[in-house]
């Protein structure tokens, strides 16, 4: 390694050196999901990412998807994928093959790594932080639709959560509620989970790390991304029809997030090696923040 770039190395982490100030002892929700999970190298560099906050004496907490194997699991017991309105239509079938996808092989997964890394984490299946009931959603020809054992997040149970922080462990939480009246287990949208739990929490920061640079003047455009932006900005965005599709959801619980405490919002890349320290840790960083 030459001269210069050990002296830029140097002078990375002098950046840092505020942000690392600001930071400690605060609380930044991290949601992964997308093809970002789909990589193992991948989420083993988030995962080693995330070791690294807290050692920085950030409090991390990881709100985990997992569509993708969810489908493959069903494919594999016969059962076919259905969505309305990017909702996964549940059977009761379906929900026991969503739990025991999210809940017993990603979970302990992501929590194996972070301890491989020195970390300290401990796993939840969402259903014993999460209190839901369930909901319908649209089709195209805008009918409401049953769609199952699917619902939202009413309340979450943060004494355990709050058990892990305090003993500098990592909770890692997958997306599942327990139906209110019934105790059922429910299927939650990941990026509606991870935004009820910080708003319950008040987080610093609530990350949503997947397969999107960020928001994009020109979706199809990587180069047009909006580095920053206020909520009255995004909701111009929204009435405009730039956020759309996919990012819609995301944005609205973003929206959702902020009005209710929490202090900043990021959409960054998972697929980019480091984007979590990028987005944290520099001036520019690489992704969307939206501010209040």
């Amino acid at each position: 390694m030459s001269l210069d770039q050990t002296i830029s190395k140097a002078a990375t982490l002098v950046e840092a050196l505020p942000y690392l100030q600001s930071f400690r002892g605060k609380t930044f929700l991290i949601k992964m999901g997308g093809s970002a999970m789909d990589n193992p190298e991948l989420v083993r560099k988030v995962m080693r990412d995330i070791v690294f906050l807290e050692v920085a004496g950030i409090n991390p907490i990881v709100v985990h998807g997992g569509g993708k194997a969810i489908s493959a699991a069903m494919k594999e017991a016969g059962l076919e994928a259905k969505f309305v309105g990017g909702f996964r239509v549940t059977s009761p079938e379906a929900v026991n093959i969503v739990e025991k996808t999210l809940s017993g092989v990603i979970n302990p997964g992501l929590v194996s790594m972070i301890k491989d890394y020195g970390g300290k984490a401990v796993g939840f299946p969402g259903s014993q932080v999460f209190t839901g009931e369930r909901i319908q959603s649209k089709n195209d020809e805008g009918e409401e639709v049953d769609i199952g054992r699917v619902g939202k997040v009413i309340s979450c149970n943060l004494e355990k959560m709050k058990e892990a922080l305090e003993a500098e462990m990592v909770p890692v939480i997958s997306p599942l509620a327990s139906e209110k009246e019934t105790g059922k287990k429910l299927n939650v949208n990941a990026d509606l989970a991870a935004a009820a739990l910080a708003k319950e929490l008040k987080v610093t920061k609530l990350i949503y790390l997947s397969d999107v640079p960020g928001v994009m003047r020109d979706p199809s455009d990587e180069g047009t991304i909006i580095p920053s932006i206020n909520q009255e900005a995004a909701e111009s965005l929204i009435k405009e029809g730039i956020i759309s599709g996919g990012m819609l959801p995301k944005v609205n619980s973003a929206l959702d997030a902020l009005d209710h405490g929490v202090k900043k919002v990021h959409f960054i890349d998972g697929r980019m090696g480091h984007s979590l320290l990028l987005e944290i840790f520099t001036k520019s960083g690489i992704g969307t923040e939206i501010v209040s």
